[in-house]
């Protein structure tokens, strides 16, 4: 016995004892690991991107402006980032709905129901636009019984934002999905046994924890929605002034050897994307904050 206790009682080998500089890290070393994280970022995401504004840079002030400010384009970036941003507003309601039921219930055909959840993300996008103008048509399944009531949702802006939604769900139901499974139930018991109602439970104990996921899902959904081009081209008819996206304006340009005025058209999109994602962003820290200090 006094062997074992001694034997318990003496220090850790150096190597072995936690917090000493001879701990063997599982990575490479900060430097090495930083090295290599910048490298891949400047191949990935830098090196494209700044040749896009190296690009632009070849048109003097006044053809930047013309190509970035005709009326067809401003039109299309109504539409693009209009469409977008309400297809997020749509999703981030109704991917929580999904979510809720996803985590909360329990019913036959759950799993397939969870996985279909994933479709989008599996489905070529050109595959997703001919499917919804199948049914959504003048002709097609669905658009034939709304189309004599005059609901047209195929060939104008309300089958770009049919498209935005269907392949920017997933990226909602995905964020809120775990955090919606870690939150504790107990505290939703604890409101509702001091006479919280449902709404007063929702709004002051569930909302504030998943917050900050549904601002993630939004801006995901948000940027997946502004850079969508297959699934939306198929049921948007592509009438300019009216229902043609900025993605469709590039390629255009593109077909047409105008590269410099292309590039000219991303930047603008990228720089306005650059800018609502840090607008979100910001507002995710300070929902954060706000609930810590809660």
């Amino acid at each position: 016995m006094a062997g074992a206790a001694a034997s318990l009682a003496a220090p850790l080998p150096a190597a072995a004892a936690p917090g000493r500089g001879g701990s063997k890290k599982v990575l490479p070393g900060f430097n090495l690991t930083l090295g290599y994280t910048l490298l891949y970022l400047s191949l990935i995401v830098l090196i494209p991107l700044s040749a896009l504004v190296f690009k632009t840079f070849t048109l003097t002030g006044a053809q930047f402006w013309d190509a970035i400010s005709s009326p067809r384009v401003l039109a299309s970036y109504r539409l693009t980032f209009g469409a977008s941003f309400a297809a997020a507003v749509v999703n981030v309601v109704f991917g929580l709905l999904v979510a809720w039921v996803l985590v909360r219930y329990s019913f036959p055909g759950k799993r397939i129901v969870d996985a279909l959840v994933d479709l989008p993300f599996a489905l070529p996008t050109a595959v997703a636009g001919i499917s919804l103008t199948a049914l959504l048509a003048g002709n097609g399944w669905i658009g034939q019984y709304l189309e004599p009531l005059g609901i047209k949702l195929a060939f104008n802006p309300n089958g770009v934002v049919i498209a935005l939604i269907f392949i920017g769900l997933p990226f909602v139901v995905r964020t809120v999905q775990p955090v919606l499974e870690d939150t504790e139930r107990e505290l939703e018991e604890a409101a509702m046994s001091l006479g919280a109602t449902r709404w007063q439970t929702f709004s002051k104990v569930i909302f504030p924890s998943i917050a900050p996921a549904l601002l993630t899902g939004f801006a995901m959904a948000f940027a997946r929605a502004v850079g969508e081009y297959g699934s939306v081209i198929f049921i948007a008819g592509n009438m300019p002034m009216v229902s043609e996206i900025t993605p469709l304006i590039i390629i255009g340009k593109l077909e047409q050897y105008d590269y410099a005025g292309a590039t000219a058209v991303a930047v603008v999109m990228l720089v306005i994307s650059f800018i609502l994602l840090l607008v979100i962003n910001g507002l995710q820290v300070w929902q954060r904050r706000r609930s810590g200090a809660a």
